[in-house]
């Protein structure tokens, strides 16, 4: 997620049961290129969400100590890249991290591109290139395939 979809992130987005994030349009946020999308959430992630208290009188899952959402978190996430001996990083180098894995997993171009957000199929067509195995593998198939090809003709010869 973007970092003003998180931040715009209200406890009725999320569904536990469900095991999904929904990013809408807020009314003081709305999503780049306002595409409304779904989002499945790993184990992981519903974990961690369960494990933040939730406040009756704020909507948000990520607020100040006031309810209000944050807005930015500069301070927070630079204290937090000097905790972990991280620098360089930026916040949204997250997003690029995210795809890289899922890439690099042999997700398709055109899954990434959702998860993401991407109107454009190109965005995601940049990590293609982390993935030359995963093209290596889908090549192969031709091999199983031309296999049963032979033993089919054979059991008609």
């Amino acid at each position: 997620m973007r970092l003003g979809e998180i931040t715009a992130l209200e406890w009725k987005d999320i569904d536990f049961k469900r095991g999904i994030l929904r990013v809408n349009h807020k009314k003081d946020h709305h999503t780049k290129n306002y595409q409304v999308r779904t989002i499945p959430m790993n184990d992981m992630l519903m974990a961690t969400l369960k494990k933040i208290p939730r406040r009756l009188d704020s909507p948000y899952v990520f607020q100040h100590k006031s309810g209000e959402r944050f807005r930015k978190i500069r301070t927070g996430f630079e204290d937090a890249l000097k905790r972990a001996g991280l620098s360089g990083v930026r916040f949204h180098d997250r997003r690029h991290t995210f795809a890289s894995h899922l890439v690099m997993g042999g997700v398709d171009t055109r899954t990434v591109q959702e998860l993401l957000g991407h109107k454009d199929i190109r965005m995601p067509m940049r990590y293609s290139h982390l993935a030359p195995e995963h093209m290596r593998k889908a090549v192969s198939l031709l091999d199983s395939h031309s296999e049963q090809q032979d033993a089919l003709e054979e059991s008609h010869s």
